[in-house]
């Protein structure tokens, strides 16, 4: 689960933002200031950092700026209400990775946060040996799964449809689009497939399957792998 830092002082849009964010499986902590927000970027392993502008103490840029010297190298994406391009630019040249411009649509935010933890992974390729999340670990190239140290039986679709989240992790998969690239449907049929094997995955991989931390469902759109 990705843990996203928020550094905004506005109570109305940090409570939208972890309500949207939490939604959306991902793990949040704030500060109300610029000086709480660098000390707990510097203190934490955050996956990615939502900085405001405008801020009491501390600056987004000057916050932007000395979390780069420090060589902090999470993704930042700025938030501010000021819309000329200059301040763009500054905070670019100062490190951030991304930009949004007060008011937002939360799609639009969601958008930015999903491409921005995605640049920030490195890429797995379907040739390594592992992959690992959680306590499970995957060998791509013989297809043995274990849990705990303990081998875990994935019958041949189970596995295809693992390897596809890996490839394809934190993106959102509609059933679809799983049904044309893992069961290599032309025509997507009506069917609880894909519902039906990803509840299997869930039972042998996820601690808790009715509380799937990994393999999640994204109301009315589909699912996401969080790896």
């Amino acid at each position: 689960m990705h843990n996203i830092l928020i550094i905004e002082d506005e109570p109305g849009l940090q409570i939208t933002l972890q309500d949207r964010l939490v939604s959306e499986n991902y793990k949040t902590a704030f500060a109300v200031d610029g000086n709480e927000g660098y000390q707990k970027a510097l203190q934490n392993n955050f996956d990615l950092i939502i900085l405001d502008v405008m801020l009491p103490g501390k600056n987004g840029f000057d916050v932007c700026r000395d979390l780069r010297n420090k060589n902090i190298e999470t993704p930042i994406l700025m938030l501010t209400a000021r819309g000329e391009l200059p301040d763009k630019i500054v905070g670019l040249k100062l490190g951030a990775d991304d930009y949004l411009t007060k008011p937002f649509e939360m799609l639009e935010l969601l958008a930015r946060v999903e491409a921005l933890l995605r640049r920030g992974q490195k890429p797995v390729s379907v040739n390594s040996d592992g992959y690992t999340f959680g306590s499970i670990k995957v060998n791509l190239k013989s297809a043995e799964i274990f849990k705990n140290g303990h081998p875990v039986e994935l019958s041949a679709q189970e596995f295809r449809l693992l390897k596809f989240f890996i490839e394809n992790r934190n993106e959102i998969l509609s059933r679809e689009y799983l049904l044309k690239n893992v069961w290599e449907y032309e025509e997507a049929p009506t069917t609880r497939t894909v519902d039906v094997h990803i509840a299997w995955l869930r039972q042998k991989l996820e601690v808790k399957a009715k509380h799937p931390q990994f393999f999640v469902t994204v109301h009315s759109l589909g699912y996401k792998f969080l790896g």
